[in-house]
């Protein structure tokens, strides 16, 4: 019997689903830390917000938080770039809140 899980297959729908979700959350200035740094529920309310299924692993989710610090490293060095240019950062308080600083 064949385990899916654990197929070519499965891996690559895996690297896909996460370029997926990478590009979504990327565009709205969420880094690598702060997605990993989510509570589940609220990583899943981000992939189907990304009309993405949401990842039933940890692992897919290290592999976006990867390709996030990836795309943060090459838009630093080529900030011009047009797939450099975040077109939602503005979204990223919908997901990430700022710390609030105490009186």
């Amino acid at each position: 019997m064949t385990d899916y899980a654990h197929s070519d297959s499965a891996s690559k729908s895996r690297a896909e689903k996460a370029r997926r979700l990478a590009g979504y959350i990327w565009d709205r200035g969420i880094t690598g830390a702060e997605l990993l740094a989510m509570p589940p529920a609220l990583r899943r309310k981000l992939a189907r917000a990304a009309a993405t299924n949401p990842p039933s692993t940890e692992e897919t989710w290290t592999s976006v938080a990867q390709l996030l610090d990836d795309k943060d490293a090459w838009a630093a060095g080529h900030p011009n770039h047009a797939a450099a240019q975040r077109n939602h950062a503005d979204e990223k308080l919908m997901w990430v809140k700022p710390p609030i600083t105490p009186w």
